[in-house]
């Protein structure tokens, strides 16, 4: 007789992530400590693909004994700079690596462009992931952070890939212990610290940041608790709640992106990047325009959105119609730049959405021309 053979698929691999508020909370310390224990308590193969100490003593003394993969050198502008070596922690393939500084940019040569993007790669190969980031550099945040901060923040990682996580660990200490850790130069080196008191490490952009940052993995542990309940049937999955953001071509449109993705947080929802499109529109009337909808459009699919581009003469009647379908139930608008009488001589497609789709919550987001030089 023969035996029947049972394919076992294997687990897909999980991803934690270490969020903090800022720097100098102890991420990468602690995210050590728990690499050591998993190692050493439960004999977990946990790997180093690469760990920054920003020349903290007692982050290095975390190290240990644990095995550090070395990393790849890559000539750059008449210099050699090193990098996460992706391809030999794949030939290492341990059960766990640990990835710091996410939202680090990959120097021109690397295999991926981003961190996250090597770390995407790792778990596709069923490799286990421990990474470190700031709340900062989350996409959705950077405009609230750069207002706020009075800095610009280039380095960023989509929400998407928070919600790819299988657990957040939120790194916390107070406002004033940082700010005393700052002080005896535990962060930043001496030179910077005044500079840093004033600006960055404020009392008021620490507490804000405090609060996004405790925010976002309660969120985050309410949507993984919600999606648990629905797979083991303990409770009747509710009707979602659905998102629209109503694209346009217009110069700052990518924050109408980030406070549509948040709202979709918040709510622990799918939603939708919509354009409307004239049916003798080709699309190469304005090259710069074109451009700025394909961006918006990638950086939409990156925050996790359903891009959905609708031909109609009418755009009013084009969103009316797909809100009325999908049954939205949060709308985001862009504020319009038109003047009050050429909107009362001609109508404005807000005042005519408001008129007709009922049960609606509609935001208008003020447009803002985006900042110079961010990555």
């Amino acid at each position: 007789m023969a035996e029947l053979q049972l394919d076992h698929k294997p687990e897909p691999a999980t991803l934690r992530i270490y969020l903090g508020a800022a720097p100098g909370v102890g991420k990468t310390y602690h995210m050590l400590n728990d690499a050591y224990l998993m190692r050493h308590q439960q004999n977990i193969d946990v790997v180093l693909g690469l760990v920054e100490t920003h020349g903290r003593e007692e982050t290095r003394a975390r190290i240990r004994d644990l095995e550090e993969i070395a990393l790849k050198e890559i000539p750059y502008r008449g210099v050699t700079l090193k990098e996460m070596d992706v391809d030999a922690i794949l030939a290492r393939h341990p059960s766990t690596v640990v990835v710091d500084e996410l939202a680090h940019t990959n120097v021109p040569g690397s295999k991926n462009r981003k961190r996250y993007e090597d770390v995407l790669e790792l778990l596709d190969a069923g490799i286990n992931v421990m990474t470190a980031v700031n709340i900062q550099h989350l996409e959705t945040l950077n405009d609230a952070v750069s207002r706020s901060a009075n800095t610009t923040i280039r380095e960023t990682v989509p929400d998407s890939f928070l919600k790819r996580a299988d657990e957040v660990v939120n790194v916390d200490i107070t406002v004033e212990e940082l700010r005393t850790r700052l002080k005896q130069g535990k962060i930043y080196a001496p030179e910077k610290v005044e500079q840093s008191l004033a600006n960055f490490f404020r009392k008021g952009n620490l507490n804000m940041l405090r609060e996004l940052a405790l925010r976002t993995t309660a969120e985050q542990v309410s949507s993984r608790a919600s999606e648990y309940r629905r797979t083991q049937g303990l409770e009747q999955a509710p009707i979602p709640e659905k998102v629209m953001v109503c694209l346009s071509t217009r110069p700052g449109t990518e924050r109408l992106l980030r406070v549509g993705a948040r709202i979709a947080g918040r709510l622990a929802t799918n939603w939708y990047a919509v354009y409307v499109t004239k049916p003798d529109d080709k699309g190469h009337g304005d090259p710069e325009a074109f451009h700025r909808l394909e961006e918006y459009q990638r950086m939409a699919r990156s925050l996790g959105a359903k891009v959905v581009s609708l031909v109609d003469r009418n755009v009013s009647d084009a969103l009316i119609r797909f809100a009325q379908q999908e049954n939205i139930s949060h709308v985001v608008f862009g504020q319009s730049v038109r003047s009050r009488w050429d909107i009362l001589l001609r109508g404005s497609v807000l005042n005519r959405f408001l008129s007709e789709v009922r049960d609606v919550t509609v935001q208008v987001v003020p447009m803002q021309k985006p900042l110079r030089g961010r990555a």
